[in-house]
């Protein structure tokens, strides 16, 4: 190829020469005459298209006579071990189990609130309070009333050890103390419904009733308070991975609105296969310091189910069929410098992952396989092995 071009060289120097007999084409340039330059480049327009028909004409007739022309030109790659890690592609939702909308257990006007939108709360803290109704007047008579018999019951007890007294005073003295605790407890329950609490630590998302507005049990949503600390993904998963996905896989989670991916690991496995899908439930904890991550979000999961850590990893490109439906890819014998023979080899494969398929019989570490050029070759077929770190060079 070196000697062409060097012909195409000269021949254009030639030309230029013969083009103008006594001027090249530096001195047509320096003369600044527009017709003489554009007349000089016509002609060695024309001189090029001559001399490349020459030349394809000169590569055809070479590749006919020399039979080294004839050889494939291939690449190659050497079969190595590595670990291979497949994952079972899914969509789940994010959730919470501490996502609660909080109702009244009291019926009546909703007197005070005490938290806005977004602020944070604790365990137990008031949220809201109930207008009662006049029950705290008589809770307050209930205690005296309670009092009362209180001291009654004691001062009858005190008689009746000094056996003083009939039994049937002291036992009504004390039905009266104990019906009057009760009756004070009772009390205090209903009176501790007016009162809203938080029932675990978190944020108010919303505060859904305003204050003043008339409220009843299991009717009036009052406010809607979430934990973002314990967020998890829930998935369903097909049945036929109910043995490769458990507890403790890894598993790597994508965010698309977010344009974030975390790694995350599975928290639990359900046993039970839904009949109307054919799916179980799989539960992914999910950390989410950064409180990024809301309820209900889509996320992308990756799952890992199958672990190989001496695979060997090929293309699928570069695999065909036979007759036979059996798999086989080219590799190469014989290997002498940059040449070597063809060899068909028949393969198993096992799982795929992206472009790359599992090897699991049929190529051993440090095989070469015929890379480009796969689909071009025979068995038992001369070739020559490109380099391609020599050729980018």
């Amino acid at each position: 190829m070196k000697y062409i071009y060097s012909l195409v060289l000269a021949t254009l120097f030639l030309t230029s020469c013969g083009s103008d007999k006594n001027k090249s084409v530096e001195d047509i340039i320096a003369t600044n005459d527009l017709e003489l330059i554009r007349k000089k480049k016509t002609e060695l327009d024309a001189s090029v298209q001559e001399i490349s028909t020459q030349l394809k004409a000169l590569e055809k007739s070479i590749k006919t006579l020399d039979p080294q022309e004839k050889i494939p030109l291939i690449t190659t790659f050497p079969a190595k071990k590595t670990v291979f890690n497949h994952f079972v592609e899914l969509q789940g939702n994010v959730t919470t189990k501490q996502n609660l909308v909080i109702y009244p257990e009291f019926s009546g006007v909703l007197s005070r609130v005490y938290v806005k939108e977004g602020q944070k709360v604790s365990k137990g803290q008031i949220l809201a309070k109930i207008d009662d109704g006049g029950l705290s007047q008589q809770l307050s008579q209930l205690k005296i009333q309670a009092d009362l018999a209180k001291t009654t019951f004691e001062r009858q007890d005190r008689l009746w050890k000094q056996k003083i007294g009939s039994e049937i005073q002291y036992l009504q003295a004390k039905a009266a103390y104990e019906s009057q605790l009760e009756a004070t407890k009772q009390l205090q329950q209903q009176v501790g419904k007016t009162v809203v609490r938080a029932p675990f630590s978190g944020s108010i998302d919303d505060v859904i009733t305003e204050q003043g507005s008339v409220v009843a049990p299991g009717q009036s949503m009052l406010f809607r308070i979430v934990n973002l600390d314990d967020m998890y993904i829930e998935t369903d998963v097909p049945e036929r991975y109910v043995s490769d996905i458990v507890k403790g896989k890894e598993v790597k989670v994508e965010f698309p609105v977010l344009g974030k991916e975390v790694d995350a690991k599975v928290r639990q496995a359900g046993n039970f296969i839904n009949p109307a899908n054919r799916t179980f439930k799989v539960e992914v904890a999910l950390p989410n310091k950064d409180i990024a991550i809301k309820p209900n979000l889509t996320a992308k999961l990756k799952i890992n189910d199958y672990t190989n850590q001496n695979a060997i990893l090929i293309p699928q490109s570069i695999i065909s069929e036979n007759a036979e439906d059996q798999q086989y890819v080219y590799t190469i014998t014989n290997k002498q410098g940059e040449k070597a023979k063809v060899k068909r080899t028949i393969i198993t494969t096992g799982k795929t992952q992206g472009d790359a398929i599992e090897v699991l019989s049929g190529i051993t570490n440090g095989d070469e396989i015929i890379d480009e050029g796969a689909r071009s070759v025979k068995d038992g077929q001369d070739v020559k092995i490109l380099d391609l770190e020599t050729s980018n060079d």
